[in-house]
């Protein structure tokens, strides 16, 4: 959650994104991440994000409970493919290209972007 790869996601302002907002990126891009170590700082990074971009009215509670559950839906193991795009095996990840609903080439670059440190 955010202090990995989805908080370097969240504050990596570069172009070609929805948004140049950490906040709103943290948001948009949380449901497509997930630790098993969930960081220290998560539920309030995760607070300050819903308290800039949303309505909540309480959003520690909230923070906290969409974090509990923070972790892959599973094992996956992650290769790298043509042009060096991250990918992987997992049963419900949109990089696993044997999926039905995977990515496209393109659109795997773009995310391999985004993610880059």
């Amino acid at each position: 959650m955010p202090g990995g790869a989805l908080a370097a996601a969240a504050d990596n302002a570069l172009p070609g994104g929805s948004t140049t907002d950490p906040n709103a990126r943290l948001l948009l891009l949380l449901p497509a991440f997930g630790d098993d170590e969930v960081p220290d700082d998560a539920v309030g990074r995760l607070v300050v994000a819903l308290r800039a971009r949303t309505c909540v009215e309480a959003p520690e509670p909230l923070a906290s409970a969409v974090l509990e559950d923070q972790g892959a839906p599973g094992p996956a193991r992650w290769t790298t493919a043509g042009h060096g795009l991250s990918i992987n095996d997992g049963g419900y990840s949109f990089r696993n290209p044997a999926n039905r609903f995977a990515m496209p080439a393109d659109r795997l670059s773009r995310v391999a972007t985004a993610l880059a440190p």
